[in-house]
């Protein structure tokens, strides 16, 4: 079997009433202490919030920027944006920015890329919010924009909502990011994984759905003449909450505000246990976010004993 990697999903806002030098602080000190565990770190594409428990006044870390900054800090984990939102930013000048990130960062980039959902955020800063299936179509074109300017010299596309005539995207990205789509649509989002992406991430479904899901990627990717295993299959969790005793990762859980009833709560082989039946389903990447943060102890009792146990089920 083909060993899991895993990702750390970095919170981006405090929780803890921090300012933002000391969220940015506590970002730092978690990562000094497992980045050379975990493949990636994934950094949220939103500018307010996204959570309805927050006020809309907390602090936040922009994307882009949060990852340049950190890359440059941390020199021996990849970053991933988890996911972009296509409406956000122009296709071209998405490609262009992921592309020198590329560059810069010696190539520890992800690009992961969905079709956007918040939509208050939408109104307060002025983006157009259509219709699902309007968004979606349009996050297909960013993705054929995107291969375009990353393997074409020039590059031109027409399509009904973007294009790109006789543009250039110097120097190309090499190697080239993996094209990471997140998303559960059944009838549209998952046909463009099935036709566009190198990894699929499915946030916070239960085994069943995760199953269920998969079938219906399976039917897509027969339908667009793509082989199933060329798309790795990615999860992120909702939250865990991690502890030696089952008692302490209970009072975990009970005091994270992250926490929306979806956490995976336990002991390393109880959290192990249940990471095991999606990687039975086939998942090789997973993204966790551990709801004791800021402290570290969730994260670095996952890094040294969940981690080994995933990798070897035979130990469970």
């Amino acid at each position: 079997m083909n060993a899991v990697k895993f990702g750390w999903h970095l919170p981006s806002f405090p929780v803890d009433g921090s300012g933002g030098t000391a969220f940015v602080d506590q970002i730092a000190a978690t990562l000094e202490r497992v980045e050379t565990a975990f493949d990636s770190a994934w950094m949220d594409d939103h500018f307010i919030p996204w959570a309805a428990w927050q006020s809309p006044e907390t602090p936040y870390l922009e994307c882009v920027s949060t990852m340049a900054y950190l890359a440059g800090a941390f020199r021996q984990i990849k970053f991933a944006s988890s996911v972009f939102c296509q409406s956000y930013r122009n296709p071209a000048l998405l490609a262009k920015t992921v592309a020198n990130l590329q560059l810069l960062t010696r190539g520890r980039m992800i690009f992961g890329i969905g079709a956007g959902w918040l939509e208050r955020e939408y109104a307060q800063y002025n983006y157009p919010f259509p219709a699902p299936a309007v968004r979606i179509a349009q996050l297909e074109e960013t993705v054929e924009i995107v291969k375009a300017l990353w393997t074409q010299t020039p590059a031109g596309y027409q399509g009904k909502y973007y294009r790109i005539d006789e543009a250039y995207c110097e120097p190309k990205p090499d190697p080239l990011p993996p094209i990471v789509i997140g998303g559960g649509g059944e009838q549209l989002t998952l046909r463009v994984v099935a036709k566009h992406a190198d990894r699929w991430d499915l946030s916070g479904a239960s085994v069943e759905t995760y199953a269920h899901k998969l079938e219906v990627l399976r039917r897509h990717c027969e339908a667009v003449g793509r082989p199933f295993d060329t798309i790795v299959k990615g999860l992120s969790t909702e939250g865990i909450a991690l502890a030696s005793s089952q008692a302490e990762a209970q009072r975990i859980a009970d005091a994270s505000p992250y926490n929306s009833g979806k956490a995976i709560v336990g002991t390393p082989e109880q959290v192990a246990a249940q990471l095991q039946r999606y990687v039975d389903l086939g998942v090789r990447y997973i993204v966790v976010r551990l709801l004791d943060f800021p402290r570290t102890e969730g994260i670095e009792l996952f890094a040294r004993e969940v981690m080994p146990l995933v990798n070897s089920p035979t130990k469970l």
